[in-house]
């Protein structure tokens, strides 16, 4: 396995996904939190695994689960008017994005 700055990041990605989905169901019993947060969140450590693998598509997907994260959080900000989470997820997901753009 070849741990890359893109695996690791996905990787980090993954794991924040799915606390988040945790703390949103602890704080408020959003059972939609706990689903999306896990789903998402496996999703990304699924394609950080295959990324680490050297396989290619880990990364695209990993990229495209990142890209539609960051545009449901946008909307989220955009709803709410508060930037905790969907301000820290839409960080994290530009920087995953950016992360794996710019590494081999």
């Amino acid at each position: 396995m070849n741990f890359s700055p893109s695996a690791i990041a996905l990787l980090a990605y993954g794991v924040i996904a799915i606390i988040g989905g945790i703390i949103g169901f602890t704080k408020s019993q959003s059972k939609a939190s706990i689903i999306s947060g896990s789903i998402s969140g496996l999703g990304l450590i699924i394609t950080g695994i295959a990324t680490a693998q050297n396989q290619e598509w880990g990364k695209i997907a990993g990229m495209a689960i990142a890209s539609l994260l960051v545009i449901v959080f946008v909307v989220r900000l955009i709803k709410t008017k508060k930037f905790m989470p969907a301000g820290l997820m839409i960080l994290g997901g530009i920087a995953t994005i950016g992360v794996a753009i710019l590494s081999a």
